[in-house]
């Protein structure tokens, strides 16, 4: 049964994601923000059909290939994740492009809405699958700086 517990909890992850969007698509109009901590961090409904911080704009094509080669590549890959910080971040890379393609195929880009700003200052807002993919890319970094167990040497 441990064996399945990957998935499931990439499963999970991913309908978080979906569900949210659905939130977002049923409840607030496109381009258009609810405050939710005055100044600093508010849900807003916009697109996004390129990549993180609206890079290579327009190539939902180009980045539904790559999600799909990545994610072959990281299926085929598993046993190569060792670790707790590797596990956990080879299942919250696999939910986020889950997440992401998802939108991608179903609706030709990706929906974004959490918002923060700090005075001046303007995160581009991402989605619970973006979220997925930058805290696995950390729990990776993190994991660099592990010694090796010595059934790894």
């Amino acid at each position: 049964m441990k064996r399945f517990l990957p998935w499931r909890v990439i499963l999970i992850l991913a309908m978080l994601d979906q569900f949210t969007k659905i939130l977002v698509l049923r409840f607030i109009p496109f381009q258009e923000s609810i405050p939710v901590i005055h100044g600093f961090f508010s849900l807003t409904h916009v697109y996004n059909t390129g990549a993180a911080f609206g890079m290579l704009h327009d190539s939902n094509l180009f980045f539904v290939i790559l999600a799909t080669v990545a994610f072959v590549a990281l299926i085929v890959m598993r046993k190569h994740f060792q670790g707790d910080l590797m596990q956990t971040g080879w299942m919250l890379l696999l939910a986020g492009i889950i997440g992401n393609v998802t939108d991608r195929l179903r609706l030709g880009h990706v929906i974004d809405f959490l918002d923060f700003q700090f005075g001046s200052y303007h995160w581009p807002s991402f989605n619970v699958a973006d979220s997925c993919i930058c805290i696995a890319a950390a729990l990776f970094l993190l994991s660099s700086f592990q010694r090796p167990s010595k059934l790894e040497i």
